[in-house]
């Protein structure tokens, strides 16, 4: 999907947009099989539908491709999540909420769980996706007052962490219904939060997902 740019104007745009999500969708699925990007160029342009030349219209390397891949699975999610939580004012109960949607989402969007697996922790710190996000909310919840941390760039690198090892790990056995909740407790701990309040924030009902 064409998660963060506006439509093309004219048909030839249009046209060429079109061929390089085939491209990236291309990529995101590959991605998502096998983790590796140890695929030839044909390979690629087959599984988008599109002619070999076609491919070097858009991306210079395969590395380019599966960066835009990564980026744009994790753009779309962040989108997600940001519709999701846009009516929560506690900037904490955000927060959890998105740690314990991240899980929950893991068994309607299977693709972008396993991008984030296999390649969420090289992303952390990048300009799109899941990253920033929470480095907003990190921020937004240290100027209110509701966590007390002293980096937002390593709280989000503790957290980052600390969450893609729990999608991988649900990847890799059965989790406990509860392992999402507990999950966003031990995070607002680690953001400064009392237990007591940690754990009825991280308790409290999530919004629909539509």
């Amino acid at each position: 999907m064409q998660s963060s740019a506006t439509q093309p104007a004219n048909r030839f745009e249009r046209r060429r947009a079109k061929t390089r999500q085939a491209l990236i969708g291309a990529a995101r699925q590959m991605l998502a099989e096998q983790a590796g990007t140890e695929v030839s160029i044909q390979a690629i342009a087959d599984r988008a539908d599109v002619g070999f030349g076609t491919f070097y219209n858009h991306f210079e390397t395969k590395d380019a491709l599966f960066d835009a891949a990564v980026a744009d699975a994790l753009e779309e999610y962040g989108q997600l999540l940001d519709s999701v939580t846009s009516g929560i004012d506690d900037p904490a109960e955000t927060f959890a909420a998105s740690v314990r949607l991240t899980l929950q989402l893991a068994a309607s969007h299977p693709e972008i769980t396993a991008i984030l697996r296999f390649r969420g922790l090289q992303h952390v710190h990048s300009g799109t996706g899941l990253g920033p996000r929470a480095l907003r909310d990190i921020e937004v919840g240290k100027a209110s007052g509701r966590f007390r941390i002293a980096d937002a760039q390593v709280a989000l690198s503790v957290v980052g962490g600390a969450v893609l090892g729990l999608v991988q790990l649900g990847a890799t056995s059965d989790l406990p219904e509860a392992a999402g909740e507990q999950t966003a407790e031990m995070v607002l701990r680690m953001l400064g939060l009392p237990a007591d309040e940690a754990h009825e924030v991280a308790t409290r009902p999530l919004p629909a997902v539509s």
